[in-house]
């Protein structure tokens, strides 16, 4: 990333990268979980494998928010009404949550017989991003009003707000308050609590999930400031900082005697675990910035941007050839070697077709000109 470029357009390469990121990391974790035999299942190599599967859903959901206060600045510089805008993005996020349904029923649809029906209503990291998204729009209206820079101040504190109260409702929305009242399809978007007797971790509900939108949404205001602008490298590194400081605080709070709630699980529904994976997110956008403004992405072509550019499509395509019917790989029958030269199959496969992608988007548009 040269000094040359536009800031919005560098930091467009640098959301790209992380999400690229994401997706190797979520390629390895995917790949090792569906194809590793018992026995192999045994070695270190699955567990690094998970702890680093910890990381995919929060970049994306962080992401998103960094990319929708990218696109709602651009929108309001260029002068456009607050409603418009609202109306651009809700409607981007309910596309979203569309495709997470279908997603669903393609995924029911391939595992038939096999699958159970209610599968079809299980809430993933795309139905929860569809939703943070219309609900960013909706907060991104409401705080929208007045010139571009008041509205910028406005919408970050309101970003940093709706994270702290999603964040603090949690426990709560877990444990002692649960929804029981509603449908369980309707509760599962509440605490992930599909179709058992207590909420599932590895669900996508609205409480925790949708806290790293908006953190996502007040860190990308907060790079659109004055002075992000005028000091950007200084402002990358005062995010690093605080998700250096986060992680501290997230670590003395869980330690600490003193606990607000009456059921207490750091690793799954509380504030502080949640404090720890932001500071990690804001160290890794510090280390990506760093990366890409004098590391090796400036050399040539990245296959890591390139898988960023169309996450949603390798994310989408991915997963039938290692979790569906058409697994590249015998399944729970590979050894580490065998799984890990897989792996590389999928990644080369998905950068060939991430390629493919831009490529004929591209040709359309400049056919269309």
């Amino acid at each position: 990333m040269t000094d040359q470029m536009q800031p919005a357009a560098r930091r467009l390469a640098y959301i790209d990268w992380m999400r690229g990121l994401a997706c190797v990391l979520m390629f390895q974790t995917h790949c090792y979980d569906s194809w590793l035999s018992p026995e192999a299942r045994k070695s270190s190599l699955l567990a690094w494998s998970r702890l680093g599967g910890t990381l995919p859903a929060p970049l994306f959901i962080f992401l998103a928010g960094l990319s929708f206060a990218l696109v709602t600045e651009r929108l309001r510089e260029k002068g456009v009404d607050r409603g418009a805008i609202a109306k651009q993005t809700i409607l981007r996020g309910a596309e979203i949550f569309g495709m997470g349904l279908l997603f669903r029923v393609q995924e029911f649809a391939l595992g038939y017989p096999w699958s159970p029906w209610t599968d079809l209503l299980r809430v993933d990291v795309l139905n929860i991003l569809g939703l943070s998204m219309m609900l960013m729009g909706v907060l991104c209206w409401a705080a929208g009003s007045g010139d571009a820079a008041t509205a910028r101040v406005r919408t970050l504190t309101a970003g940093l707000f709706a994270a702290t109260i999603v964040a603090m409702a949690t426990p709560p929305l877990w444990a002692t308050y649960r929804p029981r009242f509603l449908p369980w399809p309707l509760e599962s978007y509440i605490n992930g609590v599909h179709i058992f007797n207590q909420p599932q971790p590895w669900l996508f509900p609205l409480f925790p999930w949708s806290a790293f939108a908006f953190a996502g949404l007040a860190v990308g205001f907060f790079l659109f400031s004055g002075f992000a602008q005028r000091k950007e490298g200084l402002a990358f590194a005062a995010l690093g900082a605080a998700g250096i400081l986060a992680v501290c605080l997230s670590m003395l709070f869980d330690s600490s005697s003193i606990h607000l709630y009456a059921v207490y699980d750091y690793w799954h529904s509380n504030p502080d675990f949640l404090l720890l994976r932001c500071g990690i997110l804001l160290v890794i956008l510090f280390a990506v910035y760093a990366w890409c403004r004098w590391g090796f992405a400036q050399k040539g072509f990245s296959p890591i941007i390139q898988l960023g550019k169309t996450s949603l499509l390798v994310y989408w395509v991915h997963i039938e050839f290692v979790y569906g019917r058409f697994s590249i790989l015998p399944k729970g029958q590979c050894s580490e070697l065998k799984a890990t030269v897989g792996l590389i199959v999928i990644f080369l496969a998905m950068v060939a077709l991430s390629l493919l992608r831009t490529s004929w988007k591209k040709r359309s548009v400049r056919a269309s000109v």
